[in-house]
């Protein structure tokens, strides 16, 4: 039996038809999925399934009858449920209240009953296997532990469908695993499940079947054992994919970047990062392996300015930055790529041209002598990075970074920050969220500024990316680096030791 069909779904917002007479077909009970470039119209497809948009036109049927989703009220009405890439939880409630929020069990009294919600909860974490504290903080818990309570929000609603967005975006490798072993038992149980990823990979481990859209068409469904991932990638991008990373031996030169001795706090004020010294050298990429929460986000924050170092220095070609602003050190040549795009490296409620000039739009040509903005001349600066980067945006240069898909987002964060050809460039989770082709491209773009004399220092908790990327890897654990290997003689579980403390 069909569990969806969606025949001939379009929907068009200004500028952008996001979805051109689209079809999805989903089984009863398979795991399904969803397969595009950034701004292909996977989540806009997701969205008309859940009742966040309606469809221009098109049907709708749920096991067999033809339904109308006008509000997430309806979809769930019909017990569809949806985690979104960007969860929706409140970080001081617990995680009951959380899954209960808006159909709280009441007592007899008309109290909210929050013991017999906490029973629940407990039962539902243990029958599908997620391991939550129902007593828990949210801001206490982990990202991956926080994707659980998403999921138990949706069991709690009875939900047969369940649609992830981006599911794998913000989790380690091992939540990863545990999240597609989740997978598995919710399919056993007979759920239905659909989800968006770019991860071709996954897709081999957890589906049973995959539509692939490009550029608001369906292109095909396919039975995954039947396909390479190269054929997959292929569908999805149009043309053949090249998973390999092409470089020539790396020519290092001077010590760009310095750091000595460097001591860190965390959110909660203990050290994050303790006594860590690395250096980065002009050619040449490095790498920080780790798994999330051992002090990378501290150590690139306390680089950037974004963190005060508690002690140690931060040298950039021999000038001490430790105590600059982030104009200053932006302006000494460092570029960063932030790990959190919407936190640390868009405004999202400005145009796609003004955040390709955040950090020169007091020079020429933007600027004229008086400090009013140049208007053509941002907006021919944006033409080009659009064009060179294949950043997807409706309005061109006028589209609002917040009315962008993520994957689309991070394109322009990074045209901007390798546009200014720092002689530093940090790169943290450069390629999250993209699809293979444009990780192909940006791949690509990292090894031509080693290659151009750039220092990198790159953060990934993608360990292939790592591996393909790197001149030399750097293990952290508990805030310290373990071991610093050339790439020649690192492997996976070489890496993947020294992660764990082991030291090399």
């Amino acid at each position: 039996m069909r569990a969806i069909e969606m025949l001939g779904i379009s929907k068009a917002f200004p500028g952008v038809l996001a979805n051109d007479r689209v079809n999805l077909l989903v089984e009863q009970g398979e795991i399904h999925a969803l397969l595009g470039e950034n701004g292909a119209g996977k989540s806009t497809l997701m969205s008309i399934l859940f009742g966040l948009y309606e469809a221009d036109s098109g049907i709708i049927k749920i096991w067999g009858e033809e339904v109308k989703i006008r509000s997430p009220n309806d979809a769930t009405a019909l017990r569809i449920g949806m985690v979104h890439q960007h969860f929706k939880l409140v970080h001081n409630f617990t995680v009951t209240e959380n899954i209960v929020l808006g159909m709280e069990p009441c007592s007899s009294m008309g109290n909210v009953d929050l013991h017999s919600a906490e029973e629940r909860v407990a039962e539902l974490s243990e029958t599908y296997g997620l391991s939550v504290d129902p007593k828990a903080k949210i801001e206490n818990i982990t990202v991956g532990m926080q994707q659980r309570v998403e999921i138990l929000k949706i069991l709690y609603r009875s939900a047969d469908i369940l649609i992830f967005d981006e599911p794998t975006a913000v989790l380690t490798p091992q939540e990863i695993d545990e999240l597609l072993a989740i997978f598995s038992r919710l399919k056993t149980e007979g759920k239905t499940i659909l989800f968006i990823t770019h991860k071709l990979r996954e897709i081999k481990a957890a589906a049973d079947r995959c539509t692939v859209l490009r550029r608001g068409k369906f292109i095909d469904t396919v039975d995954v054992a039947a396909v390479s991932e190269a054929e997959l990638a292929e569908k999805m991008v149009g043309r053949a994919v090249t998973f390999r990373i092409e470089k020539k031996p790396a020519k290092p030169g001077g010590v760009v970047l310095k750091i000595e001795d460097l001591t860190v706090s965390g959110p909660k004020g203990a050290p994050a990062v303790t006594g860590l010294s690395l250096e980065v050298r002009a050619g040449e990429v490095v790498g920080i392996a780790g798994v999330d929460g051992n002090g990378q986000s501290e150590l690139v924050g306390a680089i950037a300015g974004l963190l005060p170092i508690r002690s140690g220095r931060v040298l950039l070609r021999d000038h001490d930055i430790s105590k600059e602003s982030i104009r200053r050190r932006n302006e000494s040549g460092l570029g960063l790529v932030p790990e959190d795009r919407h936190k640390h490296g868009l405004i999202l409620d400005f145009r796609v041209d003004e955040n390709l000039i955040l950090k020169n739009f007091r020079r020429q040509p933007y600027s004229g002598p008086l400090g009013f903005l140049r208007f053509p001349a941002i907006a021919r600066h944006a033409e080009k990075l659009i064009t060179d980067y294949d950043i997807r945006a409706g309005h061109g240069p006028a589209t609002l970074a917040k009315a962008m898909s993520g994957g689309n987002q991070q394109k322009v964060i990074i045209a901007r920050e390798i546009d200014l050809s720092p002689e530093l460039l940090i790169v943290a989770q450069p390629t999250r969220g993209l699809d293979v082709g444009a990780i192909e491209y940006i791949h690509r773009r990292i090894i031509d500024e080693r290659d151009k004399g750039r220092a990198v220092l790159l953060v990934s908790f993608e360990l292939d990316e790592i591996l393909g990327l790197c001149d030399r890897i750097a293990a952290i654990s508990k805030g310290e680096v373990v071991g610093i290997l050339p790439v020649e003689e690192a492997d996976e579980r070489r890496i993947g030791a020294m992660m764990g403390g082991i030291r090399a």
